[in-house]
């Protein structure tokens, strides 16, 4: 395998679940391997200036923030300048900015528009020049010790200081951090279902969206589609709305409901309805349950397509979708495979794992972990770091 780094992502959130960004970290492709390098982590930078921040269309996340370790010899990485400093947050320990010239320039940074985020810096408190240049404060959530620790959240509450809290154990220490004042998450809390009140089954929406993949799936007629369109006029007009977007290019505009069946053609329209499936729930962790689903139904997409036909590859993308959709509907997977039918690879891939689909499935979930896990599933399926 490469002797370089898999890129592992983890998401932020703010105290309403919603996804700020994402923390970038490495995983070493050998199992056991040392910490990073300074070097490795240039090698992260370089790759983030190179992949997310384009001359023509700028910052590619929108408004959503990168967080990457940092070291102060990286402080002056050429990498650096070719980011987007007020979407980057630089993360270093309280120790590394005790020098004199990291100090100098983190302030310059800062200067810049970027992010400073410290760690292990339960002193913060009593540094007042410190105080006054870091943009985030990552603590460490312990009910042991939490009166100390209420001190410390209400000394930064009256900053422009954002608290985050790292790999929290229950969406119960998420609730008394957030009403501390807390802004950031980070970590997979968000795979852990919440005991709140959540929809149980399908919506009419929903039931309407899987009667149409159903048909899709079956290659029904346009115009038995285009009946079952126009009997929801929401979903009519946003299926007009995306066909006429920008990115179809189309030098027309499409009105009819059968010509925009007949251009998406039926494998882009099953997609288009798979995302659209999972986007219409209302629960509160909806935004970012979907927003890894696509993702991951993305990547595992990619991941298959040097090695299987494009049909299977296509098939990866609604299983990567699909994955999260028991969350999503607040029922089990059995339950939503009950209600639409999917081919048994795709099945397999869903309830284990296995199958054809299942080890592309399950690389794309371990590149969402910080757990070590991705290497070894990577090279079980001959699939370099580079690749991924």
């Amino acid at each position: 395998m490469d002797d370089i780094n898999f890129i592992v992502r983890e998401p932020i959130l703010d105290s309403k679940q919603k996804i700020l960004g994402y923390e970038l970290t490495l995983q070493k492709s050998g199992s056991g391997a040392a910490a990073n390098t300074d070097d490795d982590l240039d090698q992260l930078a370089i790759f983030v200036a190179a992949q997310l921040h384009c001359a023509e269309g700028g910052w590619l996340l929108g408004e959503n923030l990168i967080f990457m370790e940092s070291r102060p010899a990286l402080l002056a990485s050429a990498a650096l300048k070719t980011m987007s400093p007020q979407n980057t947050v630089l993360t270093l320990k309280m120790g590394d900015v005790s020098n004199g010239d990291t100090l100098a320039a983190v302030k310059g940074l800062r200067a810049q528009g970027f992010g400073i985020a410290l760690r292990e810096a339960n002193l913060i408190v009593q540094d007042k020049v410190l105080m006054s240049v870091v943009s985030h404060v990552e603590i460490q959530f312990a009910t042991t010790d939490f009166a100390t620790q209420a001190k410390i959240y209400g000394a930064l509450r009256q900053t422009s200081i954002r608290m985050l809290a790292r790999q929290l154990a229950s969406w119960q220490d998420y609730d008394s951090c957030a009403s501390l004042g807390l802004s950031a998450f980070i970590g997979g809390l968000y795979r852990q279902p919440r005991n709140a009140p959540h929809p149980k089954g399908l919506n009419p929406a929903q039931t309407m969206i899987l009667q149409l993949m159903d048909m899709v799936r079956k290659n029904a007629d346009i115009r038995q589609l285009e009946a079952v369109l126009k009997r929801d006029a929401a979903l009519s007009y946003k299926l007009l709305r995306y066909i006429n977007s920008a990115g179809f290019g189309l030098g027309t505009e499409i009105q009819s409901l059968r010509h925009a069946v007949s251009m998406l053609g039926y494998s882009t329209l099953y997609r288009w309805l798979s995302v659209l499936l999972a986007s219409a729930t209302t629960s509160s962790e909806s935004s970012i349950l979907m927003q890894t689903a696509i993702v991951r139904g993305r990547l595992a997409e990619l991941l298959g397509q040097n090695l299987l036909p494009n049909f299977e590859a296509e098939n990866l993308f609604v299983a990567g979708m699909f994955s999260l959709l028991d969350r999503l509907l607040g029922i089990s997977m059995e339950e939503v495979l009950d209600n639409i039918q999917l081919s048994e690879p795709v099945v397999q891939a869903l309830l284990s794992r296995q199958g054809m689909y299942g080890p592309f499935l399950a690389l794309a979930e371990a590149c969402e972990f910080d757990n070590g896990n991705v290497g070894v599933l990577a090279e079980a399926l001959f699939i370099t770091p580079r690749q991924v």
